[in-house]
């Protein structure tokens, strides 16, 4: 794994454009991870006592999630609702161009800091607004993390075996599916403010809407046939083979072929080439309806092979194979180390820490880690200066709870 330092100077896509964090937790971070790593100047609000929740979640005692999804931000501790901290919101808004919140529906509202009085104070901010169920519908009130969302939206319902309960993922899954969606909502706001097409807006994104959109023709395809899916494992319901097979050694591989030339490729590399005119075998509908015993014939193969055996006889083959791999496996694994997919960076804590690079990769104005996750109001000073706060304000406003 490559060692990397920080780029503090580094300029991207984003660059100029200020992003004022209200949110919490997972999907909130998510966004505005994503364009603080292309240039975006992300000012993190968070509450004086304990901070971003997000900090709390802790292996060994340090929140691995905070050094990852905290890194090119600022920290600025501020108690908005007080009447102190609604003047320093404001101040901060009018240097900024998009706001991100992820209160319940009507928080914000409660106390007079919905959108109206956001864009009273700037009529070009863009508003992104990240809830569980949306702004509105009967559900808006709700509080909705990702786990209830994920088990909403028929993903829970797809994941797992068909004798086994229905699995939610060991990741937030949905919060991170909503957090690149919003970022491409705000960057697409942003565009529409750009070309002369109007002024700030307001982005409504649920949790749950972003998930259900990337399962696939669900409703198409149960219009069609009337049936709920069956959980399947590893398996595809529209395409065979697809699944993990256990190699001798072990450890498992995961195999696709998705088209009927690949599947020829597999055919062919396992040795049994009569298979590709067996009627049973011979189309990817036949092979669906008898995958249980294409499912035997293949995993077979795999048992007599140690995995690194069987991945050269199918690179080799030209046939759509890859490890399941750990993230042991991928520290070390010369794809990852080559192309600089996790590096590594100097951190106060660990030594240094293990995350993922820049994605996506552009060409001409990559994105880049200029610093790392900040410590809790670590830029008060710098902020409150810039706004006219002299050090003696700063002192009041910290010995009343505003800061």
């Amino acid at each position: 794994m490559h060692q990397k330092h920080f780029v503090p100077d580094a300029v991207g896509p984003l660059t100029g454009v200020r992003v004022i964090d209200l949110s919490r937790l997972v999907a909130g971070n998510m966004v505005t991870h994503a364009l603080s790593d292309f240039g975006a100047d992300v000012i993190k609000i968070e509450k004086p006592e304990g901070g971003d929740d997000l900090r709390n979640w802790k292996v060994k005692g340090i929140g691995t999630y905070w050094k990852i999804y905290g890194r090119n931000k600022k920290s600025l501790t501020l108690q908005f609702r007080s009447e102190e901290g609604r003047d320093i919101l404001a101040r901060l808004l009018r240097s900024a161009q998009v706001v991100v919140e992820n209160f319940v529906p009507g928080y914000l509202e409660k106390y007079g800091l919905g959108p109206e009085w956001m864009h009273s104070v700037s009529d070009k901010l863009v508003i992104l607004r990240v809830s569980g169920w949306g702004q509105t519908g009967p559900f808006s009130h709700k509080p909705g993390f990702g786990s209830l969302t994920e088990a909403m939206s028929g993903y829970a319902a797809l994941t797992g075996f068909s004798d086994g309960p229905p699995i939610l993922p060991p990741m937030p899954l949905a919060d991170m599916v909503a957090g690149v969606y919003g970022a491409l909502a705000v960057t697409m706001a942003l565009r529409h403010i750009e070309v002369g097409r109007g002024g700030g807006q307001v982005i409504d994104l649920s949790l749950f809407e972003p998930l259900l959109s990337v399962l696939g023709p669900s409703g198409a395809d149960y219009k069609l046939t009337g049936q709920v899916p069956e959980r399947v494992g590893s398996r595809s319901p529209i395409m065979a083979p697809r699944n993990v097979y256990r190699c001798g050694d072990g450890k498992f591989v995961a195999l696709s072929a998705a088209m009927q030339s690949m599947t020829e490729k597999l055919f062919q590399a396992i040795g049994r080439s009569e298979l590709i005119t067996d009627p049973r075998f011979a189309t990817n509908a036949a092979r669906v309806s008898n995958v249980d015993t294409l499912d035997d014939i293949i995993a077979a193969f795999m048992a007599d092979r140690t995995l690194e055996e069987a991945l050269e006889l199918f690179d080799a083959a030209g046939v759509t194979v890859g490890p399941v791999c750990t993230i042991a496996d991928l520290l070390e694994h010369p794809f990852v180390r080559e192309r600089e997919v996790l590096i590594s960076l100097p951190d106060s804590d660990m030594g240094e820490v293990p995350m993922h690079n820049v994605v996506p990769r552009l060409s001409a104005s990559p994105g880049a880690i200029r610093s790392p996750a900040p410590r809790l109001g670590e830029h008060n000073a710098e902020i409150l200066e810039a706004l006219g706060l002299s050090a003696e304000s700063q002192g009041l406003l910290k010995a009343n709870g505003v800061i």
